[in-house]
């Protein structure tokens, strides 16, 4: 098996490869970690107006803020394909190397499915016959349309990222401009809704805020695809997260400011509430919008899971097939093509049903993705980081804590479907960790 660090990348391939500059992968990292508010208006009925404003503000001190500061630690000291998934073997060995990669390939099959499914959601209420076998072909046109534009690179994925997303947050900037021009409300009030089971509080809607906040590690699975990734990841980040903040914040929060009917929320709310705050105009581009994101999505979500296994297949752990480059474009193209598959094969899901389980395996990822830069700091106390966690032992105390901390919150939170079928996609990647191993050795 190849070192857990190694990146062997013909000549060849590198000169075919076009490498992404800063702007491109800015708009890469966001359209992958956030896209656009989408996704969180069920937090509004669950936890409350007020309390979902809190996470929205709060979280990222838990969550996002300190896995990004490890990222950048790491992206620096090791920019290799594969990121996160090398780190962990680096650090803790092949098992638990191997388990980060496994889980974190599996989680991306459960989004990468649904955010096809949830286009063509949002294209049937334009197309009510779109339903049956017409709604999965749209679905399995827009998987194989976003998997071609990432054979082409990440170049290619960067220009079509940074144009779906400023079409995206045209409307939320206006909603959000319009909504804090007629503030009317309290739109901290309630602060959690009467009557409501604290497990919706604290559980269901804690699981969607994580969620919302995940994946600011996931990109460096291509950081050889980008332009000294030593110096882009850390200001690639350093850029994004207060975007996601923003994004998340300012239209919710303008919105209840404005219109006040928190207990109207539910999935897709935002265009009900652009439609109200400035009328037919901004709902029908606000829902545009909504199902351009899931477009972005997907995007993103393909460009950073299918480098996985191409890292895996070099390391002995999947087919050999899957390190197979385009001879024009230098990237992974069995891997990328592979991986559209099983999103195809999955493209009937809903996004609501597989989040709980979504949330065990990015957190089981997230943990050993801090984890490593402890063990790394130990283990290679002499390794060049250009960037490095700051507030020195204090900081990386924090960076490391803090994510471990809101997990297992999250986690003892989880519904009785995710507490059985979490820990279910957990033990799938130790069993097979236990039959590639046998294989290897026979």
């Amino acid at each position: 098996m190849a070192h857990p660090v190694a990146a062997s990348t013909s000549t060849a391939t590198k000169s075919a490869l076009r490498k992404a500059g800063l702007f491109y992968f800015v708009w890469v990292m966001f359209s992958y970690c956030t896209g656009g508010p989408f996704g969180l208006e069920d937090m509004v009925t669950t936890s409350g107006p007020g309390m979902t404003l809190i996470y929205l503000l709060v979280l990222p001190l838990f969550w996002c803020i300190p896995v990004s500061l490890v990222s950048a630690e790491l992206t620096t000291a090791m920019p290799v394909e594969g990121g996160f998934y090398r780190w962990a073997r680096a650090g803790f060995g092949d098992f638990w190397g191997f388990l980060a990669g496994w889980w974190n390939w599996c989680a991306s099959f459960l989004l990468g499915a649904a955010y096809a499914v949830q286009f063509s959601d949002y294209l049937g209420f334009y197309i009510p016959q779109l339903t049956g076998w017409k709604h999965y072909i749209v679905s399995l046109a827009i998987v194989a349309i976003i998997t071609w534009i990432n054979v082409r690179g990440i170049q290619a994925v960067g220009k079509f990222a940074t144009a779906l997303e400023i079409f995206i947050l045209l409307p939320v900037l206006v909603l959000s401009v319009i909504g804090l021009a007629h503030w009317k409300h309290n739109p901290f009030v309630p602060l959690v809704p009467p009557h409501q089971p604290p497990f919706s509080v604290f559980g269901v809607g804690l699981a969607l805020g994580l969620w919302l906040y995940s994946g600011y590690e996931q990109l460096s699975t291509v950081a050889e695809e980008v332009e000294n990734p030593q110096r882009s990841y850390p200001l690639a980040l350093a850029i994004v997260v207060p975007m996601s903040i923003a994004v998340y914040f300012l239209p919710t929060l303008a919105s209840l400011a404005a219109l006040g009917n928190w207990q109207s929320w539910h999935t897709r709310y935002f265009s009900d509430a652009a439609q109200l705050v400035g009328g037919p105009w901004l709902g029908v581009w606000m829902t545009l919008a909504a199902m351009v994101t899931n477009i972005a999505l997907l995007n993103g979500t393909i460009l950073a899971s299918t480098r996985m296994p191409f890292a895996m297949a070099e390391d002995g752990y999947l087919p050999h097939a899957l390190t197979q480059k385009h001879p024009r474009y230098g990237t992974p193209w069995i891997a990328i093509i592979a991986s559209a598959v099983v999103y195809g094969l999955l493209a009937r899901q809903n996004l609501l049903q597989i989040i709980v389980v979504y949330n065990w395996l990015r957190i089981a990822t997230t943990v050993l993705t801090v984890l490593s830069a402890w063990k790394l700091r130990r283990k290679h106390p002499d390794m060049n980081r250009p960037f490095v966690i700051p507030w020195r032992r204090k900081g990386l105390y924090y960076a490391v804590a803090a994510p471990l901390i809101m997990s297992a919150v999250a986690l003892l939170g989880s519904d009785r479907y995710g507490l059985i079928w979490g820990p279910v996609a957990l033990a799938a990647g130790p069993a097979a960790y236990w039959v590639i191993r046998q294989k290897i050795k026979i």
